[in-house]
């Protein structure tokens, strides 16, 4: 260990903050098709299911995210006579609310809305919400890069489009006015209109809402379609109807909140994002001058009181550095740097030692 310690000032260290971004491209096959639902865990609880890229009892299996619906008190499905479960829609669709939205100033539940604008405007009451994991949103949604791909219109004949959503303009215009960090707003096209917005992207959450509305004039089944015929691209293999709903508000009342995540896997086509890495850093500028650190404290430096690594004893002194310690103030070792090769110092000779510390 070294015999002489230099303490850092205050121009010696600076800190720097890196964003790493990385490209997440979720298809329609792998939640609709490729593994025949094996990779689709549906709990007894029946209060949202998981997707994961492989089938989930597969050690290998990773979660990619959880699906869920509910809708509000006041929406225009909340009391029907045919509802199925309708506290547990309720209570979800209370719950996501409470996390990104938050309460009103009468200690209410604020509802999800269309632009942002959390006082007023159309609001979001029945909804589909895509929880995203952070093995693949990190620490959150790169702004602008959010897209997700629905398939809409008819199962029964196969016409069916996609529908693109995204965040467009998101990286200048994202709203700042909820709990759970920063959110954009999700359009069906570039040019937004006020009240537009089909749903909401949380990007520190990882939690996308989308309004049921999408779907609306759809037929709607909560397995995958009927014997004969696809859902479009994405199914694999054909299956047997566990129920037939004519549109999307009969599937949020009488089916359960399962069957609804299943209806909506079965028209998801595409969804990409690029997800944030955020890499803070402490730099410090080790100098050596010209006086400093010309001697080792290694006991090898010396043998019989000569420099071993001088040939010639009118030679200047001189040292190799080899790494550097940052120590505390009461001279603990806290972390150690390594050279990539020996250094050669001298009085003749000062350098500067960048060492980064990555956290």
């Amino acid at each position: 260990m070294a015999s002489i310690y230099k303490s850092f000032t205050s121009n010696d260290i600076t800190t720097v903050r890196d964003m790493l971004h990385e490209a997440v491209p979720l298809t329609g096959t792998i939640v609709s098709g490729t593994y025949n639902d094996g990779n689709i865990k549906v709990y007894s609880h029946d209060m949202f299911e998981s997707v994961f890229d492989y089938p989930y009892l597969s050690s290998s299996a990773n979660h990619i995210f959880d699906l869920t619906n509910g809708y509000s008190n006041n929406s225009a499905l909340s009391g029907a006579t045919t509802a199925y479960n309708e506290s547990k829609k309720i209570n979800v669709y209370n719950e996501m609310a409470q996390i990104l939205a938050g309460f009103d100033e009468t200690g209410a539940v604020r509802e999800f809305d269309r632009d942002g604008d959390l006082t007023g405007g159309d609001k979001i009451q029945d909804a589909f919400f895509v929880n995203f994991a952070r093995l693949l949103t990190k620490d959150e949604i790169k702004k602008q890069s959010f897209t997700l791909q629905v398939l809409t219109g008819s199962m029964v004949t196969s016409s069916m489009d996609v529908l693109t959503i995204s965040d467009y303009g998101a990286l200048t215009s994202y709203k700042t006015n909820s709990p759970a960090g920063e959110y954009g707003i999700l359009y069906t096209g570039s040019a937004a209109a006020e009240n537009s917005g089909v749903g909401l992207i949380y990007y520190q959450a990882g939690i996308a809402v989308l309004t049921a509305s999408i779907f609306d004039g759809d037929n709607l089944t909560s397995a995958r379609g009927a014997t004969g015929y696809n859902i479009g691209p994405n199914m694999a293999n054909d299956a047997t109807v566990s129920d037939n709903y004519d549109n999307v508000s009969q599937l949020f009342v009488s089916g359960s909140i399962s069957g609804s995540a299943d209806a909506f896997r079965n028209r998801l086509y595409n969804i990409s994002f690029n997800n944030t890495i955020e890499i803070n850093s402490t730099i410090y500028f080790a100098r050596a001058n010209h006086n400093e650190f010309n001697y080792s404290s290694n006991p090898t430096y010396l043998s019989s009181s000569t420099i071993v690594v001088k040939d010639d004893p009118q030679e200047l002194p001189r040292s190799f550095v080899t790494s550097v310690g940052l120590y505390s103030a009461d001279n603990e070792l806290l972390a150690n740097a390594k050279l990539s090769e020996p250094l050669e110092k001298n009085p003749t000779d000062e350098f500067v030692l960048r060492v980064r510390l990555d956290y």
